[in-house]
């Protein structure tokens, strides 16, 4: 027998699955269209060359490509070596291409600041285990042409309200900024041609420790006396971990040297996030050691954070400079993604239920006219209705319906009234 299970690292979703999503994403784009952003769709597939024109990072490598068409066994077996020839279309591995795709070929039809919501699949050739699939879902919002610390204000603040929404309440972001990031590796004495893979290693903290990413730096020959000077750093006593975010814990986290300029920009965004909130603390938390492996971010970046879990819920940044990669010109752009995927993970399935969604049973002899006409009549008052025949064992029948997310159920008897039917609770 033909194996009859989805491809490796992509799922079917049964219906109680399906409704279950569909809430948690008709309540994230409700919360994202209250803060002003409209939602956008892009293709599922782009250009090969705009996929792999080195500013979608790692994930470049784990691209699905789409074979040229035309191409005979002759002409594939000559272009075997360059996936360029085999290949002129791809599978999105992001939203944040497609976007910057889009904001080029749209902008005169724009307006100058542009708030987009993108919510859609997309693809990547992982190699499958549990949280990490081949298909999946990206929540996305960004701000184009904003260049102020507003971009990113509006952003953290719409993505925690959508988490609140979600019933997660508890969440923080952790922020930091790779300019930031720049100016400490440089205070160590990294040299410029080697901080992008520093980077690499320090983004590891949280898995190896430090003495983790100190031996992995000396592994790969970073040099000896910034290595030291970094260890160092990592050893020192901090007391500004428990202070609230502002100024003081910025300063105590980082090392001298950092310019004034990156620091006052945080603080801003923690005291228009805190006005915003309307709370005592801000739910921000200064992580001088956040990387986020995307090459092209330029500024702020930051991670969703769940007291209930040890993993990101989401996360983003600045990227001023990919649009331009399109434009011939620097257009500022910030973006922030949650993890659909885990989030859904992470609720209630209690709450799946419609409010009004009816199981109309019926016996056999119920003629076809008077059932139909009795489910047009609980249609038209607003209520879904599945229609189901009478069966031996009725609970195994109402409770499948209960799952499914059915919260009543009436029994018709031929020639009785439609408007007379008595609703009874599933539960």
């Amino acid at each position: 027998m033909p194996a009859v299970n989805p491809p490796r690292g992509m799922r079917d979703f049964l219906p109680a699955d399906k409704l279950r999503r569909e809430r948690v994403l008709a309540l994230i784009r409700a919360v994202y269209r209250s803060h002003g952003f409209d939602e956008i769709e892009t293709p599922v597939v782009e250009d090969y060359a705009r996929l792999h024109a080195g500013i979608g990072g790692d994930n470049e490598k784990l691209a699905y490509n789409v074979l040229r068409r035309g191409l005979d066994a002759d002409g594939i077996r000559a272009a075997a070596d360059d996936p360029a020839a085999l290949s002129d279309l791809g599978l999105r591995y992001d939203l944040t291409v497609p976007l910057a795709r889009f904001f080029a070929s749209h902008r005169a039809e724009l307006p100058t600041v542009f708030r987009a919501i993108q919510i859609a699949p997309v693809w990547r050739a992982e190699r499958p285990q549990k949280g990490r699939y081949r298909q999946f879902v990206q929540c996305d919002i960004d701000i184009i042409g904003d260049a102020t610390s507003r971009a990113e204000t509006e952003l953290i603040v719409a993505s925690l309200d959508a988490v609140d929404a979600l019933g997660l309440e508890g969440a923080q972001v952790r922020v930091n900024d790779r300019r930031a990031l720049e100016a400490m590796l440089a205070h160590f004495g990294f040299a410029p041609e080697e901080q992008s893979g520093v980077l690499i290693t320090i983004d590891k903290l949280d898995k190896i420790g430090p003495a983790g990413v100190v031996a992995e730096l000396r592994e790969r020959g970073a040099d000896e006396g910034a290595v030291a000077a970094f260890e160092a750093f990592l050893s020192r006593p901090v007391d500004g971990q428990t202070l609230p975010f502002g100024e003081g814990q910025i300063r105590a986290a980082l090392p001298d040297g950092v310019g004034d300029e990156v620091v006052a920009h945080l603080v801003g965004i923690g005291d228009a996030v805190s006005a915003a909130r309307g709370e005592g603390e801000v739910p921000l938390v200064f992580d001088p050691f956040l990387v986020r492996g995307m090459g092209y971010y330029t500024g702020t970046i930051f991670e969703l954070a769940h007291p209930s879990v040890g993993y990101s819920l989401g996360g983003g940044g600045r990227y001023d400079g990919m649009i331009g990669r399109f434009l011939g010109q620097q257009v500022p752009a910030v973006g922030f993604s949650l993890g659909f995927e885990r989030l859904v993970d992470l609720l209630d399935a209690g709450s799946d239920a419609d409010e009004d969604a009816v199981v109309l049973i019926h016996d056999r002899d119920v003629p076809l006219a008077e059932l139909v006409a009795a489910k047009a009549a609980l249609v038209r008052v607003g209520s879904r209705v599945r229609l189901e025949q009478r069966t031996k064992n009725l609970k195994a029948l109402l409770d499948r319906a209960a799952a499914d997310g059915y919260t009543s159920f009436a029994i018709l008897a031929a020639g009785a009234d439609p408007g007379a039917l008595e609703l009874k609770p599933l539960s």
